[in-house]
């Protein structure tokens, strides 16, 4: 690679807590083709041996530390953060601990920061891989640059999938952001975080697919609390209120496409509410019945009609009859 292409240092954090696939993912980073980058672990006081998969590495490049009590998935922002808050370098990557990246991932990225050194955020497809690493789908081309509000269109409208490690971030912007956004169960975070970053200079999106993720059957979203998801449901659409309308001087297209997200975020969050209740409120060791009264009880907290809550029961039982076959 030669000086030229190592003046700049890309961090990698992992908020560690899973041991299966953890040496997989610090092969991935160590097996990297641009070499200047730290890679910190942070042990969320994990109760599987991780001690003895990072002690398998020998590489000056590790910053490992372990957290004294356990964040949880309810508070799982502050061990992403506790990872920023070691790193040293002028970008910062947050890395799931069962994905790995392609040995080219940070010499593509260091290719277009090159281009767009005024972004903040950068991103790149990603493959979607199964328990045994074999690749099952890949995520959409994006175009090579996009708007904060063409993002978010499109990513409230359901046509992306991103994850979280497949964003770059300038370590200055999130350190002057207070890290990643706040929410409970790390609920739209992610989202959230990337938003803020492509408001000056929108997103810069390579299309190759650099990261692989790995899907799981247990994610923080598909566990958890269902309260805690509807009150961060609330958190994040009253964001998404509170942000837009501070949106202003934008080109037309822009001003048209805030107006039409702000008209559909009723409607947009009444649906992941439908969906987060339909999929995790019922068939959770109480009984239907329980739960059925419970959640009736509790529905206008979370502004679901009678009409949405006998909607949510036909999904909820159409779902747990799909899983008796």
């Amino acid at each position: 690679m030669g000086n030229r292409m190592s003046d700049i240092k890309f961090s990698i954090g992992i908020p560690a807590y899973k041991a299966k696939y953890l040496y997989n993912c610090i092969e991935s980073i160590l097996n990297q083709t641009y070499t200047n980058f730290e890679l910190i672990i942070v042990n969320d006081a994990s109760p599987e041996d991780l001690d003895t998969i990072v002690s398998r590495f020998n590489d000056e490049r590790i910053i490992y530390s372990t957290n004294e009590k356990n964040y949880g998935a309810e508070e799982v922002i502050g061990n992403w953060n506790k990872c920023l808050s070691f790193a040293t370098g002028e970008y910062f990557i947050l890395m799931g601990d069962d994905d790995t990246l392609d040995k080219h991932y940070l010499e593509e990225f260091y290719k277009t920061i090159q281009e767009y050194p005024e972004s903040n955020v950068f991103h790149c497809r990603s493959n979607i891989i199964d328990e045994n690493s074999a690749i099952i789908s890949l995520t959409q081309s994006w175009p090579q640059r996009e708007s904060l509000l063409d993002n978010m269109w499109h990513r409230l409208n359901g046509f992306r999938q991103q994850f979280i490690s497949d964003f770059v971030y300038k370590r200055n912007f999130l350190i002057e952001n207070n890290g990643f956004f706040y929410n409970k169960l790390a609920w739209a975070s992610d989202d959230i975080t990337a938003y803020q970053a492509m408001r000056d200079n929108g997103i810069i999106h390579i299309n190759k697919a650099l990261l692989n993720y790995r899907r799981s059957p247990i994610t923080i979203s598909s566990s958890g609390s269902v309260e805690l998801k509807l009150q961060a449901i609330i958190y994040e659409y009253d964001w998404y209120n509170k942000f837009l309308s501070q949106c202003c001087n934008l080109q037309e297209q822009d001003e048209l496409i805030k107006q039409i997200i702000l008209k559909d975020l009723n409607k947009l969050k009444r649906k992941k509410n439908i969906h987060t209740l339909a999929y995790s409120g019922f068939f959770n060791g109480k009984s239907y019945f329980y739960n059925f009264l419970y959640w009736l009880a509790k529905r206008k907290k979370y502004n679901i009609s009678l009409k949405d809550y006998f909607f949510i029961n036909i999904l909820a039982l159409k779902k747990a009859k799909a899983k008796d076959k």
